[in-house]
């Protein structure tokens, strides 16, 4: 399950839920009622082959969705763009928007229905035959002005996200406009925008062009009649960011303000919240990592889950008020739904439970709704642990341990090293997920060192600018922690980590030999080569310096490859863009020139997660094999998947 939509009477709650699709290929998605009663059952509300998704409820409770499902009752049924489809409470799916380079987000309010879009530059009228004598021509090349130009897994350009707006009707949309003809790239990227109650303007984050390759994201409101634009917050030392959120009674709207990270001074996110009138704004909480945010249905306070201590809580803030914690349980919460009658409904995750659906009382106590999803039989015990650093701070984390570890049959240990830096492990993975380890007989510990959010801006400023030495001395204080239990061999060790994580697996083989393997996935390995190749160099700058400053040559792992010792396992796919595939590369390359034992699972089809389900077996399989072989002392064995 990821997203939870409530019906604005608070009577229909729906969930997109995802599920591998026949071929085992793939995975599709449909779109499920959740019953609000515990004795309930989910109810499917479509099915395509193409799936469906982007679930919003319209004023009326007609449900809107966007799939790239063929129109049966259209004489053209449309290529395989997503386009805008209407589900009534009774009855089939219509569509009812479609553009040519395919519909993205979508809100409606007041009667109006406002959507994004890619488009090409230019008139939106002619774009399909601009894109048709593209194709034909054979055309692929983007030509680029500014920055920019890839973000996380795919090229940015030549389209650029656009908003459309459209008057609501029985039939679909009327009278549908271009509210951004010219965006110039502004809405690209990580965009976020809601619509006010009135359905008269519509207020999203704008990206804004700085000096020397340099952005900063405004927030902007935007006049559906019209399309004029006007800022309502800006500063030049912060982003304002998603979720954006518009109050029910259309006077307010919340959304995250960053500040912006420097040498000396580490990020700080703030839950804001900004006057529609007259541009006034202020924070509602400080110093926080929201997950989610959503307001009453009084508007006069608001609810957001926050990394907090290894979890992600519901806290409550009225707008003249403090910070209230309302769940008390281990749970990672998100996708916050208020209900009319003061309750939340929610999404609960965590380390030992994929998401849920389930409904938060006013008190707190937490009710499971029924799920589409099956529960699951978790094969051993998890366990929150802690250890004190070498400056005092407490470094807690959670630890996996088999049913079967027992003091006379300990089970080895891997040492888990989240990605991010700014992250905490809190809630359920299924591409890093500790219960498939220990089905195996491995006790996995997840830590959450300096640089982990949810231990307040300290944490943060304890590793900022300095992520080598301090992460590793934490990491290396609480797996001494756990290893002094009967039940974990402190001798068959090993260490995995991607991205962040990735580059401290790098850092830790080339400074302790106290593994017997380490697993480096999309990690990095030369802190100046990634510095000018990632596709947020502008973020990264901001921390250390312009590329060849002296802090890339202390912090960079590659500085350390004459000490590796440890066989490692490097894993990169081609289409990563956050980390490149030359950081792979270039450190297989290094430990194959310095006789390091080590191999290299490359996924030639694959980003930064790696998320097709042959592949993410494939990459199980390989871990499981290079650790069998190192930790526990087997025979290499060609994964079947790969032979």
């Amino acid at each position: 399950m990821n997203a939870l939509r409530l019906s604005p009477d608070g009577t229909r709650l729906v969930s997109v839920v995802q599920s591998l699709n026949p071929d085992g290929k793939s995975y599709g998605a449909a779109l499920w009622e959740i019953p609000q009663d515990p004795g309930g059952e989910p109810r499917r509300l479509t099915r395509s082959a193409k799936g469906e998704a982007g679930a919003e409820f319209a004023p009326d409770g007609t449900l809107l969705f966007v799939s790239r499902r063929p129109d049966e009752t259209a004489k053209e049924a449309g290529g395989d763009s997503a386009a805008l489809w209407l589900l009534p409470e009774r009855g089939e799916p219509v569509r009812v928007a479609t553009r040519p380079g395919g519909i993205g987000g979508v809100r409606a309010a007041g009667g109006t229905v406002v959507y994004s879009s890619e488009v090409l530059p230019g008139d939106a009228a002619t774009e399909e035959e601009r894109r048709k004598a593209r194709e034909e021509a054979g055309v692929s090349a983007i030509l680029h002005e500014g920055y920019p130009v890839r973000y996380w897994d795919h090229d940015l350009g030549p389209a650029q996200t656009r908003l459309f707006a459209g008057r609501a009707v029985r039939e679909g949309l009327e009278d549908v406009r271009d509210l951004t003809p010219a965006p110039g790239g502004a809405l690209d990227e990580h965009m976020s925008f809601d619509l006010t109650p009135d359905g008269r303007a519509v207020v999203a984050t704008w990206r804004s062009p700085l000096p020397n390759g340099d952005v900063r994201w405004d927030l902007v409101a935007i006049d559906v009649a019209d399309g004029s634009r006007r800022t309502l917050a800006t500063s030049g030392g912060h982003d304002f960011g998603g979720p954006v959120t518009v109050s029910p009674d259309g006077r307010l709207v919340a959304c995250v303000r960053e500040r912006h990270g420097a040498e000396e001074t580490a990020v700080a996110l703030d839950l804001w919240v900004v006057d529609l009138d007259t541009g006034e704004g202020r924070a509602v909480a400080e110093e926080i990592f929201p997950a989610a945010v959503a307001w009453a249905p009084s508007s006069r306070e608001l609810f957001f889950a926050a990394d907090h201590q290894g979890r992600r809580p519901v806290f409550r803030v009225p707008l003249d008020g403090e910070v209230t914690r309302v769940t008390a349980d281990d749970g990672a919460y998100a996708e916050l739904c208020p209900a009319p009658d003061g309750s939340v409904y929610a999404l609960r995750g965590a380390v030992d439970s994929p998401p849920r659906p389930v409904r938060i009382a006013a008190d707190g106590s937490v009710t499971t709704l029924p799920s589409p999803t099956p529960a699951l039989d978790l094969p051993g015990t998890l366990t929150e642990v802690s250890a004190t650093a070498e400056d005092g701070t407490e470094i807690r984390g959670w630890l996996v341990v088999p049913a079967e570890a027992t003091a006379e049959d300990p089970a080895p240990f891997l040492l888990w090293i989240h990605g991010g830096p700014l992250s905490s492990w809190n809630d359920w993975s299924w591409r890093w997920n500790p219960w498939l380890m220990a089905r195996h007989g491995y006790a996995v510990l997840l830590p959450d060192p300096c640089l982990s959010t949810g231990y307040g801006q300290g944490m943060v400023e304890r590793g900022w600018g300095d992520w080598g030495p301090v992460t590793h001395a934490d990491l290396m204080a609480i797996t001494d922690e756990c290893l002094k239990r009967p039940e974990i061999d402190e001798q068959r060790t090993a260490a995995m980590g991607g991205s962040f994580g990735g580059y401290m697996a790098n850092w830790v083989a080339g400074h302790t030999d106290r593994f017997r393997a380490i697993v480096t996935h999309a990690s990095l390995w030369n802190l100046d080569q990634f510095a000018g190749s990632t596709d947020g160099a502008n973020y990264w700058q901001r921390e250390f310096g312009v590329p060849g400053s002296a802090r890339y040559a202390r912090l960079s792992p590659h500085r350390s490859l004459g000490e590796i010792r440890t066989p490692m396992l490097v894993i990169h796919g081609d289409k990563d863009y956050r980390v490149p595939i030359g950081e792979g590369l270039r450190l297989w390359w290094d430990l194959q020139r310095s006789g390091v034992e080590s191999k290299f699972l490359y996924f030639p089809d694959e980003n930064h997660w790696v998320l097709k389900p042959g592949n993410a077996i494939a990459w199980y399989e390989t871990v499981l094999a290079f650790l069998s072989q190192h930790v526990m002392d087997e025979e290499w064995t060609q994964p079947p998947s790969l032979s």
